[in-house]
């Protein structure tokens, strides 16, 4: 009894997962599961998923693994149970198909000929046998392949036409399995399998370098995999990263590839055009074979196939100055990207991330000054702007390449890290040339640019020397003085005093040095001096209504005191003092503005690149992927079984001969097809004509 009840429920359970329902449900699973993979970035670290969806539900999708859906466990269950399915559909009709290709039906019923839509009546003069041959002449030149049974009453005859198109239901399932089993094989389950069987484990540290790899390596034998080769020019490797969504294992490539020079061209607008890798490969039996590698033009070797996926800086070495803002000398450093650094004498850890020797840029429409970029009736709002973007992508694109850049973060010594991203050399913008310091404290955000203007040399120096020197209270001092004795009427001398207090007052709240009121809880988070200080010192002190003039005495106060301040500064460090022509007007009017942004600037240091030497890296994509050939017979199989299902007609006819009263024969001819068109109805005409005594003749009867 116990074997009868096991027996049906297997039964039972075959028929479920044999099912359509079960088949089109799985479909919708693995539709929904791709919906996921997509809206959702694969494979990403594990800060940005915290950043995007915050700490419950990061931790939650990870735990659905909804960041590695197509290597999930549960989505590789899904497949397997789609291929037993799919295969227990087609083990269990494949033999009724095949057998329904071998039978026609000869053994039909007369009387059923009358049911079909499609039939046709005729006599001929001729007996039986004499007209037998003919008909079977006519439907072999037609292209049909009758046969015929003999019945004591007569003669049934039949063909078939479209064979293929059932033929095509077995091709296009057996075409669903062969490419999910494909995805399979070349998938994540033989890797774990693989690490599993070894003993082999993820490695989970942080960086690019492993400190010991035995525990992490899977041997040459893997049959299938998909991972990641970095190799910077004039080295070589042979050991690759295969990611997975908690760490990375490593997979001993059976050869070593060395990078000997790496090419990349590019189109105007900035973008690569050919990216390519001039490469020696060395297998383990020592022979060596050379190679360019460029973007869908691999290179196998063994059984691998080497891709040209991306390329990076390979440890580029640079010649770096920070420059603090308040006094002290600028520091010269040697440094190299992807090395960590400290930055003497500020408790801070210097990064370099990434050196772009070519950033072209769309000038077609660039913000205006900082301190007036957008119109407002708020004179506070007008002189709040800070750190805007380095130009607005509207209009038609003027694209420039403006030199090599450099980012960079600064970290402190309780782990939080600002990005930086300094560009080389000035840049033209409204008439002036400046130099381009973006910052951001997050990777979502966008950098904001503080733009410094070039001095007479085309260089940094003038305006950091004036940064210097607003931190100094003597020589803001001196500069109030100095503006008092040259701004006083001779007439007037008693407003010297009074102008003196004024650029004193206007220059220290413009340093931030002095605060109004002193801890104001109203201050702007972040704000430390600049024009927005001066504006709410005015909007404080004085009424409504009388604001505005007054704003515009501070600035002209406040122009003419930096003026001085940079005559000073210039004097005290032995450099001579430009003349005051236009050039020299529109680099303090753009100071003035830098300035006021600079007390924006997160840190009180300014990291320039000064040189470079550049050193190119590949990442290189190498696979091992038996099932792509699966794959590939899988879409040549599912593309006939489609054509076949979708554009071959099935068709059979049937012709009954029989004896008729007058000593002819006769015949009743039959058309069937499981779809009805068009076609069907123009092939029954042209039989019915084909099955006259004269085909030129119509039928005697139909319906």
């Amino acid at each position: 009894m116990s074997d009868s009840r096991f027996s049906r429920f297997g039964r039972e359970l075959i028929e479920v997962l044999s099912s359509m329902r079960f088949a089109i449900s799985l479909l919708a699973l693995i539709c929904i599961a791709a919906v996921a993979g997509t809206v959702v970035q694969q494979r990403q670290p594990a800060n940005n998923y915290i950043n995007q969806f915050g700490p419950f539900w990061a931790e939650l999708f990870g735990r659905l693994d909804l960041y590695t859906v197509y290597g999930a466990t549960w989505f590789l269950l899904i497949l397997v149970f789609l291929i037993i399915s799919t295969s227990l559909c087609i083990k269990r009709n494949t033999p009724k198909i095949l057998r329904d290709l071998r039978d026609l039906k000869l053994n039909l019923r007369v009387s059923s000929l009358q049911a079909y839509h499609h039939k046709a009546q005729t006599e001929w003069p001729q007996p039986p046998s004499a007209v037998q041959p003919e008909l079977i002449r006519r439907l072999q030149a037609d292209g049909w392949s009758p046969k015929f049974v003999e019945r004591a009453d007569g003669t049934m005859l039949a063909a078939r036409k479209g064979a293929m198109h059932k033929l095509g239901y077995i091709a296009a399932h057996g075409a669903i399995v062969l490419i999910l089993v494909g995805g399979l094989l070349d998938g994540d389950l033989i890797v774990k399998a693989m690490a599993h069987w070894q003993g082999k484990t993820l490695y989970t540290g942080t960086g690019s370098s492993v400190p010991n790899v035995e525990p992490h390596r899977l041997d040459e034998r893997t049959p299938s995999y998909r991972a990641n080769l970095f190799v910077p020019e004039g080295e070589r490797a042979g050991l690759a990263t295969i990611s997975m969504p908690t760490g990375m294992y490593l997979q001993q490539l059976p050869f070593e590839l060395e990078l000997k020079k790496f090419v990349v061209e590019y189109y105007d607008t900035g973008m690569p055009k050919l990216f390519a890798s001039d490469v020696v490969v060395r297998a383990t039996d020592g022979k060596e074979r050379q190679a360019r590698i460029e973007v869908n033009k691999p290179f196998i070797v063994d059984g691998v196939a080497i891709f040209q996926s991306s390329f990076e800086d390979g440890g580029s070495q640079l010649q770096l100055r920070a420059t603090p803002f308040a006094q002290g000398a600028p520091i010269d450093l040697q440094g190299q990207i992807g090395v960590p650094q400290p930055l003497p004498g500020s408790g801070l850890s210097l990064e370099p991330a990434e050196l772009r020797v070519i950033n072209v840029e769309n000038f077609d429409r660039l913000q205006a000054p900082l301190a007036a970029s957008e119109p407002s009736t708020s004179l506070r709002a007008q002189l709040s702007a800070h750190l805007g973007g380095g130009a607005k992508h509207v209009g038609e694109k003027k694209l420039r390449n403006i030199g090599p850049s450099i980012t960079y973060r600064l970290r402190d010594e309780a782990g939080q890290a600002i990005e930086f991203h300094n560009y080389m050399v000035p840049v033209e913008i409204d008439g002036s040339r400046v130099f381009l310091a973006g910052v951001r404290e997050t990777a979502q955000e966008e950098f904001r640019y503080l733009r410094i203007p070039a001095d007479e040399s085309d260089a940094l120096a003038g305006w950091l020397r004036l940064r210097r020197a607003l931190n100094d209270a003597a020589l803001r001092e001196q500069a109030a003085v100095a503006f008092a004795k040259a701004a006083t009427p001779s007439d007037r001398p008693g407003l010297q005093e009074q102008l003196q207090v004024t650029a004193s007052m206007a220059l220290g709240l413009f340093a931030g040095a002095d605060e109004d009121p002193p801890n104001s809880t109203t201050k702007p988070r972040g704000m430390d001096g600049g024009l927005p200080a001066l504006s709410m010192h005015v909007e404080r002190k004085v009424p409504a209504a009388e604001r505005e003039p007054m704003m515009n005495v501070m600035l002209r106060v406040l122009n003419g005191s930096v003026l001085e301040l940079d005559r000073l500064a210039r004097e005290r460090d032995g450099v001579p003092v430009p003349a005051a022509d236009e050039a020299r007007e529109r680099f303090m009017t753009q100071a003035v503005l830098s300035l006021s942004d600079s007390s924006f600037y997160p840190m009180p240091w300014l990291v320039s690149l000064e040189g470079f030497q550049q050193r190119q890296a590949s990442v290189f994509q190498v696979a091992r992927a038996p099932g792509q050939k699966v794959v590939y017979l899988g879409v040549v199989l599912l593309t006939i079984g489609v054509f076949s299902m979708l554009y071959v007609r099935e068709r059979r006819i049937w012709i009954w001969l029989s004896p008729s009263a007058q000593g002819g024969s006769a015949l009743t001819m039959a058309l069937s097809s499981p779809r009805q068109s068009s076609d069907l109805e123009a092939d029954f005409q042209r039989l019915s004509q084909l099955v006259q005594p004269d085909p030129s003749h119509h039928p005697s009867a139909a319906a």
